[in-house]
């Protein structure tokens, strides 16, 4: 029977970590993290993202806030906030809500974070750092599954990793780390050919791109392990059924908050696996405690703090 990767615990003993060492050094400098999330626009989604992530690191002892824009900004008033931002003194850690209104370029935006301040570990050097296997700031949800698959005593070594999905924010990221952890590692994505052939050699199955259920059982070979990092709200009560049968959770979600949380991996499909990260509680709360570890990171950098 497959071992389910709840994130919680892990999730629990990395910011118990990061608040130890915050009161320590606060105790030896008198200073603390702060960190510094932008929201522009309106987006419930984002919105929510960012309280959690406020409200977590307030509770390890970082000061954090988050700093609301209109729509109506212009990219160029955008980067000359991040601009008197990066010069602040004070703040440790800077981030940028994605997704961003469409009339924004992402790239540029994040280029315009310090990448010393840059805790969602995107800046282009960040991510150069990282494909050199140098130290720096890591992508957070990348760097959670690395360790929660550590975790969970998961050998990475010479294991073959297939990855479906090629974003900046998970793919890409994670596929370089999984080689600096000597990895065999292949990227597939929607215009892979015989996606069924190359997934279901997979060692290590990684499920990154979007799409509710898509991971079928053919696609998983027997005792692989399953790394869902999918997080789809689908408010189609037909397709839940179809998908889980007579569910009560997810019947009661539809109920109550008119959606229900789909990973990217069918429940079928986890059936083969040795290993596999439940959604919502797998990855999802990895990537806040990596958020506070880089917060802690960038901080003592930034001040020459042991």
């Amino acid at each position: 029977m497959a071992q389910v990767m709840e994130g919680k615990t892990l999730a629990e003993k990395i910011k118990a970590e990061v608040k130890a060492e915050v009161r320590r050094l606060q105790a030896e400098s008198g200073q603390v993290p702060k960190l510094v999330g932008i929201l522009v626009g309106e987006n419930k989604a984002s919105e929510i993202y960012l309280r959690t992530k406020e409200k977590t690191a307030q509770s390890l002892g970082i000061v954090s806030e988050i700093r609301r824009f209109p729509q109506s900004l212009s990219q160029e008033e955008l980067i000359d906030q991040l601009r008197i931002l990066n010069e602040a003194p004070e703040i440790d850690g800077l981030l940028v809500q994605l997704p961003l209104p469409p009339k924004f370029e992402t790239n540029r935006v994040i280029e315009a974070i310090s990448p010393e301040k840059d805790v969602d570990g995107f800046h282009p050097l960040n991510l150069g750092r990282l494909f050199m296997n140098e130290e720096g700031l890591r992508p957070c949800t990348p760097a959670g599954i690395i360790e929660l698959l550590k975790f969970y005593g998961v050998s990475l070594e010479g294991q073959e990793v297939v990855i479906i999905g090629r974003s900046l924010i998970v793919g890409k990221p994670l596929a370089a780390m999984f080689i600096n952890e000597n990895s065999t590692v292949t990227i597939c994505h929607s215009r892979t050919r015989n996606l069924a052939g190359i997934a279901s050699r997979a060692d290590i199955l990684v499920a990154a791109m979007g799409r509710p259920a898509y991971v079928q059982p053919e696609l998983v070979k027997e005792g692989a392990v399953v790394v869902d990092v999918g997080i789809n709200y689908v408010s189609e009560a037909s397709f839940i059924e179809k998908i889980f049968g007579d569910d009560p959770k997810k019947r009661q979600d539809l109920q109550e908050k008119g959606y229900t949380i789909v990973g990217d991996v069918h429940p079928a499909a986890r059936e083969k696996a040795s290993f596999y990260t439940p959604v919502p509680g797998g990855v999802g709360p990895l990537t806040v405690a990596m958020l506070m570890q880089n917060t802690l990171l960038a901080f003592k950098r930034r001040r020459q703090l042991g």
